[in-house]
């Protein structure tokens, strides 16, 4: 939000320097994000001269263009090769000399440089009202009066104003400071606290001469109090239409809004100034002198003002005539009824809107205008007749017109001040520190609050209408502390503490210890939206989009429901940096992933319907390590990552061997194993290659391994028992190593698991280290050479306790898996 310094300064008193005012505001709690000096026009017209055209002959090489020869004060006249159809000797105009930027919009200019045109010298340009940013008329020069001064700058000439505007990151709350005299309202309770005396007060526009003229018109005014609290309107005759004063269109441009006409400027100008949006309509099209606040059936077409056609949903607040609509209430206004240049009557609209019908039609249509910015947010239901009679009297005074009907102001059901009763121990402790009581009376009258009752254990407040988050002790609490100044409480220099009880195993601690330990295996940790596109569901076999929870008033289809998984968030990781050349990618999430329960969707207790769990989510793709002189490049494999998630496992302590090794079943796995509580039959982790299909939709061209761990899980899954330490084992370990052809489609997996249930006590450990597949087997087999590491913690193993389970083991193979000894 913009505020302008020198239009700030005409209701506070005070000439504290823009870098001052800016200190003080964000001390209250609007924060100034930026400031900048403008001019009232782009560029401040600097190289801008007036000049007087000495010469005009045509340029013989074409029919539009024409020599001159401009003084503008110089040493000699500029040679100007001039386009305009209306150029001609004698004439006073303004010239943008070598060096001058001409603006062609905000953000886009080019520099005058000297240049040939047609083979003739151009020395710089005349300019048109377009090109100096006056107005958007380009049709021909703009002519001075005969008596502008040669030589004089553009600037002075037309009294260019130079002003800082500061830049406010106003919090969705503070609509009471969405306004220039909301600004200055904190900035005279800031003052005036620091001051400890009621040193400034806002200066308020009168509207004291404000007067109903004539009574030519009865408007009949009818509203939806569930759209609309409050509707003020008033009818002005013989309006004259044309362009604002300069003081008025130097005001809008300030502050970034672009001058339309008197009348539309002086609402612009109201808004900006009490924070009230107001709305011209042309009263002759007002069909039937009604006015209506109600809503249209869904599928209604309506026609913006931006020529825009839009399809209504049935619940925006429109404001319409007697046959029609003529408004969108608090957002933006209909074509065919604003104020154009033939408008003669005019009425002026000042309402209360529900701010979350605004804010929900707002954002289903994608429409964000200054008012639907301040509607939406909450305004001021008690300035709504101060603003109308404030833009009555401006129009009046600049476009001639003449009230004509009394204020009509339908406002049912009035809403009342909130009242909080503020007690002074509660406030210290909540602040930590006591604040003089007089300190805290001087902000709450400096903000406009009214003291109705005081004691000497507090206060009770009247709080105004336009603090609509002030509504309780807490709130009242927090303005006082703001404008008083967190800075300004002291930090104790004693620390209170007490004992507290951690829950075994500690959540937070074990998701560090995972996340360290990916950290350190060169894994990135990744954070992605909970929201994510509903077309990610649709004809989803493995995440139904019957089980997706809608987010209601969703800004985007691709944000329109809560994520099922983790595995379309690390996709779309992946390919945002494949896109960016980065194709080595190893990543880890975690986050949350949201379902609805279906056999639940009905039961009374909400928690039911729906489930929430936590998921880790580890990918990767591309090369494991970049290529060197001592090893070439490694391709990331399904290998690899089946290490990694066994080593996360054994990292907290999990013994493999209590769980059993499945294929895995979900189908956006083309090869892949899921680890299965053999308690319970849950998946505590499911990893593998993803199908071509899958990442072709994210158009990932490479192969990626993806790994997910049902978290909660994997921490019931834990042991709860202490860490113990023992003496190293003193007898020694002994190898063996066996070649066993088994089937094609029997995993080193089932050998563990039936080595285990073979032998558990003296079996220390199992590894592959070499597969065989080739000529000198039958196609349906493959070979495993696998080595066994036997160990007794009590003694060292005989030659014959060896044999014996190596026996055993082999024709625990044979039974099982049909392996034989090659």
């Amino acid at each position: 939000m913009k505020i302008s310094y020198n239009w700030l300064k005409n209701y506070v008193p005070t000439n504290l320097p823009p870098e001052q005012v800016a200190h003080l505001l964000t001390f209250g709690g609007l924060e100034v994000e930026g400031m900048e000096v403008v001019e009232t026009l782009k560029g401040g017209l600097r190289h801008y001269y007036v000049g007087q055209v000495l010469s005009c002959e045509p340029h013989p090489d074409s029919d539009h263009l024409s020599l001159t020869a401009v003084e503008v004060g110089f040493e000699s006249p500029l040679n100007i090769v001039c386009g305009a159809p209306n150029v001609a000797k004698g004439q006073k105009v303004i010239v943008a000399t070598i060096g001058a930027k001409v603006y062609t919009n905000e953000t886009e200019w080019f520099e005058i440089k000297k240049t040939k045109l047609r083979g003739a010298v151009s020395e710089g340009m005349i300019c048109s009202e377009k090109e100096l940013g006056l107005s958007d008329n380009h049709d021909g020069i703009k002519v001075l009066d005969a008596d502008a001064k040669v030589g004089q700058t553009a600037k002075d000439y037309f009294n260019i104003a130079e002003d800082c505007v500061f830049e406010i990151g106003l919090t969705p709350n503070r609509s009471d400071a969405a306004s220039h005299i909301g600004v200055a309202r904190d900035l005279v309770a800031i003052l005036n606290t620091q001051s400890k005396e009621k040193v400034f007060a806002i200066n308020y526009p009168s509207v004291d001469d404000f007067q109903t003229e004539d009574e030519d018109y009865d408007i009949d005014i009818k509203i939806d109090t569930s759209l609309c609290s409050r509707y003020a309107a008033l009818a002005i005759k013989d309006v004259k239409i044309e362009d604002s004063p300069s003081w008025l269109k130097d005001k809008l441009r300030l502050i970034g809004l672009k001058p339309v006409n008197n009348v539309v400027d002086v609402t612009n100008y109201v808004l900006m100034e009490t924070g009230q949006p107001l709305h011209a309509f042309d009263l002759d099209k007002v069909a039937g002198k009604a006015i209506e606040v109600k809503t249209l059936p869904k599928g209604t077409k309506f026609v913006t003002l931006d020529g825009e056609p839009r399809e209504l949903n049935g619940k925006e607040a429109m404001v319409c005539n007697a046959d029609e609509a003529m408004c969108m209430g608090g957002i933006y206004g209909g074509q065919h009824s604003g104020v154009s240049a033939d408008t003669t009557n005019i009425l002026i609209e000042s309402a209360y809107f529900n701010p979350v019908v605004i804010r929900k039609a707002s954002k289903y249509h994608n429409l964000k205008t200054d008012a639907s910015f301040r509607f939406e947010r909450g305004g001021d239901p008690n300035v709504v007749i101060y603003a109308l009679k404030r833009a009555a009297l401006l129009i009046k005074e600049i476009a001639n017109g003449k009230t004509a009907s009394k204020i009509i102001d339908v406002y049912p059901a009035k809403i009342e001040s909130a009242k909080i009763e503020l007690n002074y121990a509660q406030m210290d402790n909540l602040i930590g520190k006591q604040i003089d009581r007089e300190v805290v009376k001087l902000i709450l009258t400096s903000l406009e609050m009214t003291i109705e009752k005081e004691c000497e254990s507090g206060l009770s407040v009247s709080v105004p209408t336009n603090k609509v988050d002030v509504t309780r002790e807490c709130d009242l609490i927090e303005e006082i502390l703001r404008i008083y100044g967190y800075n300004n409480v002291e930090i104790s220099s004693s620390v209170k503490s007490s004992l507290s009880y951690e829950q075994k195993p500690n959540k937070d601690k074990i998701k560090n210890i995972v996340s360290d330990f990916l950290a350190s295996c060169g894994f990135n940790e990744t954070m992605n939206n909970s929201l994510t596109k509903i077309a990610y569901y649709e004809n989803n076999i493995a995440f139904p989009l019957e089980q997706s929870v809608y987010v209601l008033n969703a800004l985007s289809k691709d944000l329109g429901v809560m994520r099922q998984t983790l595995l379309y968030g690390s996709l779309e990781t992946i390919s945002y940096n494949i896109n960016r050349k980065v194709g080595n990618i190893k990543i880890f999430e975690f986050g949350n992933c949201y379902k609805k329960n279906i056999e639940n969707a009905q039961d009374p207790v909400i928690t039911k319907r729906y489930d929430e769990r936590i998921h880790l989510a580890v990918a990767i793709t591309g090369n494991l390590h970049e290529e060197t002189w001592q090893e070439k490049a490694r391709k990331a494999d399904f290998f690899y990552l089946k290490n990694v998630v066994i080593n996360v496992l054994q990292r907290l302590r999990l013994d493999i061997s209590r769980f059993g090794v499945e294929n895995a079943n979900d189908t956006y796995f083309e090869e892949g194993l899921q680890i299965v509580n053999k308690d319970n039959g849950k998946v505590l982790v499911s990893f593998g290659k993803l199908n071509s299909k899958v990442c072709k939709d994210f158009d990932i061209k490479q192969d990626v391994y993806y790994a997910d761990f049902a978290w909660d899980l994997v921490i019931k899954a834990l042991s709860k028992k202490e860490i113990k330490s023992q003496e190293l084992v003193k007898f020694p370990e002994v190898r063996r190593d066996l070649a066993l052809v088994v089937d094609k489609d029997v995993s080193f997996v089932q050998i563990e698991q039936t080595a285990y249930q073979y032998e558990k006590r003296l079996l220390q450990k199992i590894s592959l280290f070499d597969v065989y597949q080739g000529e000198k087997l039958e196609n349906d087999k493959k070979q495993y050479a696998v080595s066994f590491i036997l160990q007794d913690k009590e003694k060292t193993l005989t030659d014959k306790q060896i044999e014996a389970i190596m026996d055993k083991l082999l024709k625990g193979f044979e039974q099982k898996l049909g392996a034989k000894l090659r």
